[in-house]
């Protein structure tokens, strides 16, 4: 039977790792650094990597690792492919897939800020409530959405994206998704440091 799960948060600066039992106890937490040269195609095997390690270094076998779940910034459909991910230079591709494919272990990839409201209802500061909106701030700028204990995904899983509404019409410099004026170019940590 599956004791383990490792949980991971793909940010445009760092990659937070966690490796947790699997009914929700965090027994350790790192960081690595997101390498987004060269389209982002060196984040995963990083990842992968990280993950073997941390299961080296606490002498736990694939068998009882139950999965990886993995929040990325950018839309994902159901089947783990993501849409868009321009913090990381991604387009379209099956996150889910790759990361089966370099682990050898199950895998199931959402929205970042998707994944992030998830977890705070079930061990967080949502636990209890059948509604939340959680709002996610970094690099970019996200959220998600559960009404009566469901997610709402809404188009191609960009429900909760936020980041990218419009608050500027006279902006003149471009964001990374390629628009003008978005939220993100004013209120991510990117952003602020931009207009500082």
């Amino acid at each position: 039977m599956s004791k383990y799960v490792f949980g991971v948060d793909i940010g445009g600066t760092t990659v937070k790792l966690g490796f947790f039992t699997v009914e929700g106890e965090l027994l350790d937490k790192w960081e690595i650094p997101t390498r987004k040269d060269e389209g982002g195609r060196f984040i995963l095997p990083d990842v992968a990597a990280s993950v073997e390690a941390k299961m080296a270094e606490k002498n736990v076998d694939k068998a009882d690792v139950a999965g990886v779940g993995i929040g990325v910034p950018g839309p994902v459909k159901d089947d783990g492919t993501v849409l868009r991910c321009v913090n990381l230079g991604w387009g379209v591709f099956n996150v889910e897939e790759e990361v089966e494919k370099l682990l050898g272990l199950p895998a199931k990839v959402g929205n970042d800020a998707n994944m992030a409201s998830l977890g705070e209802m079930w061990q967080g500061g949502g636990k209890g409530f059948s509604s939340i909106v959680m709002v996610t701030l970094g690099t970019g700028v996200g959220g998600g959405i559960i009404v009566n204990g469901k997610m709402l995904y809404g188009t191609n899983g960009a429900g909760g994206e936020i980041g990218h509404i419009c608050v500027n019409d006279d902006e003149t410099e471009v964001c990374g998704c390629g628009k003008k004026g978005c939220l993100e170019q004013y209120t991510s940590a990117t952003g602020i440091t931009r207009m500082a």
